[in-house]
């Protein structure tokens, strides 16, 4: 990878809907030369897919929460495949650090919220869970 794959890769991360021409002409190459990179990015799967970020609470989401969860170590994978069938769940990743999991979750209201953190609390394994409520997103997006 080099420093124009790094150029398009900045381009791409703040406007993924931006076209290639336009990319091009910024950039000072071809079309085609774009269009080349970002396939072969995405064959290397450096590019892995191209999402869409949305303002939760126009689509009726009042509450976004990080959630921490730590397990028994015995019932790690039993409680990570879990994690991923939950609906209000948008982001589960595994960690290393103050919590095994960290999630990131979706909920229409604070009552949604308490049922999906009782939900999460009575999952086989789980000891601990520690929401923190997103007040305002300061600098990007999971």
């Amino acid at each position: 990878m080099d420093k124009l794959d790094s150029s398009i890769i900045e381009m791409l991360s703040k406007n993924a809907r931006m076209p290639f021409i336009q990319i091009a002409r910024k950039l000072r190459v071809s079309e085609s030369t774009i269009r080349k990179r970002v396939s072969n990015l995405e064959k290397k799967e450096v590019i892995k897919k191209y999402s869409l970020v949305v303002d939760t609470n126009k689509i009726g989401f009042e509450n976004v929460a990080l959630v921490g969860v730590d397990v028994m170590p015995e019932k790690y994978l039993d409680v990570a495949k879990k994690l991923t069938e939950f609906e209000g769940i948008k982001y589960a990743a595994s960690t290393i650090g103050d919590h095994m999991f960290m999630l990131e979750v979706w909920a229409k209201n604070s009552d949604e919220l308490k049922v999906l953190s009782d939900k999460l609390k009575s999952l086989d394994g789980v000891t601990r869970i520690c929401p923190a409520i997103i007040k305002d997103t300061l600098k990007g997006s999971l």
